[in-house]
């Protein structure tokens, strides 16, 4: 049998695996360009190093991956703080609406930059309003010594300008604009710049809401914690005002990372496409579809088997009769052959014996038998029995004859009327 598809098959998946391995090791890695203030990424300007504080502090963190539709819905399932890291997505005027209910009821909500629009819905604006390098030192802290500069600072809007959520209710002015029933009941200034202007600032309303304002989401990104005193001023800002206990909820739906994005199938799909270990993988598989394809379907016709026949009694009778003669007995082989027959003749369970048994059963066997040829073969065989040889050549030839006499028995009573079976 040859194995020359096996080998070849062999040989051509290991060359895929190692393409695969060494494209691995030569592809350089992309760079890290994902600016988002999310909890789910661990680059230098993720957020992933706040999520882990919390979790390692003991405090029960969520990461929302659905819009804020439903916020106040379950009110006893309600977060004591909801945080949005100057998520690239704005909120819509249906979710601005449910913020604003939640903190007229008692909530608290940490917005770092514009917060999804919540800057700009609390009245309140950041300066430079352009992305520039406008930089300002931070006051020292005693707690807090290694502070970074922060990009810019907050400053309110200007008096008389009417607050509006951007793209939403000002291409439909006929919808009431949910920021207009928060108003402010005092603003407490929790960290400045040298030049006075406010960085933190925490904004108080009727019913015990709050709004932290952050003007630097860059303060929340892992590279600051690392390299910084920052957590030690951002901490107290994750925790509720008024000391309630429970949750802190952070949208990673306005991130980018809603929840049909993170399912199992899709993300192991992008893994499979965009890794050289996974495209290694695929060809793995479409090797193995391929094998077996082929193995399923036979090409051609049957292969023909060799038929291999039974031996009939009277060939076993010989085999019998030469390895007896074989082995020296002439007298016992002659005996065995002739008993054999009468085995199979008779339907008795008793068997002769001795060799005058033997030979009084030839007797009776010749008067049975009809036919001169057989009546010959019984003849021959009661002389051979009765022969007494010896061994050699000449017993040889008695155990042949023998075979001979009880094959022309057996085929005498025994015609062949119908076809061989094999």
């Amino acid at each position: 049998m040859s194995y020359r598809l096996e080998i070849a098959g062999a040989v051509l998946l290991s060359a895929a695996i190692g393409t695969a391995v060494w494209a691995a090791h030569r592809t350089p890695k992309p760079p890290v360009m994902d600016f988002r203030a999310s909890t789910v990424l661990s680059g230098p300007y993720g957020s992933r190093a706040l999520y882990d504080v919390l979790v390692g502090l003991g405090r029960p963190v969520q990461r929302r991956r659905t819009p804020l539709f439903t916020l106040n819905a379950d009110t006893s399932r309600r977060p004591v703080v909801l945080v949005e890291l100057d998520p690239p997505i704005d909120l819509q005027a249906a979710e601005m609406e449910q913020v604003v209910a939640y903190v007229r009821h008692g909530g608290a909500v940490l917005s770092a930059g514009r917060g999804g629009g919540i800057l700009q819905c609390t009245g309140w604006r950041l300066q430079p309003d352009r992305w520039r390098d406008d930089s300002a030192a931070v006051r020292g802290q005693p707690d807090a010594r290694t502070l970074p500069k922060v990009a810019r600072v907050l400053a309110p809007e200007p008096p008389g300008k009417r607050r509006r959520l951007e793209g939403l209710v000002k291409d439909q002015p006929e919808l009431a604009n949910p920021c207009d029933s928060l108003v402010a009941l005092r603003s407490d200034t929790l960290l400045t710049a040298v030049n006075g202007s406010p960085v933190v600032l925490r904004t108080w309303y009727d019913g015990g809401g709050s709004v932290t304002l952050a003007s630097d989401a860059g303060w929340f990104t892992n590279r600051v914690w690392r390299d910084s005193d920052v957590p030690i001023l951002v901490l107290p800002l994750l925790a509720s005002p008024r000391g309630a206990r429970g949750r802190v909820m952070v949208d990673e739906y306005h991130q980018g990372f809603g929840s049909d994005e993170q399912s199992v199938v899709s993300i192991t799909w992008d893994w499979l496409l965009s890794s050289p270990v996974g495209w290694a993988l695929l060809q793995i598989l479409a090797i193995a579809l391929v094998w077996l394809g082929v193995q399923a379907v036979r090409f051609g016709p049957a292969v023909a088997v060799i038929s291999r026949r039974r031996r009939s009694p009277l060939e076993h009778v010989e085999a019998l009769s030469a390895g007896l003669e074989t082995a020296g007995a002439t007298d016992t082989a002659v005996e065995r052959v002739v008993a054999g027959l009468r085995r199979r003749l008779s339907r008795a369970g008793s068997l002769p014996t001795n060799t005058k048994q033997i030979e009084s059963w030839l007797r009776a066997l010749e008067l049975g038998i009809r036919g001169a040829r057989g009546r010959a073969a019984v003849t021959r065989l009661r002389h051979l029995i009765t022969e007494r040889t010896g061994e050699g050549a000449n017993g040889s030839a008695r155990v042949l004859a023998t075979a001979q006499a009880v094959e022309d028995v057996w085929e005498e009573l025994h015609p062949r009327t119908t076809r061989e079976r094999f």
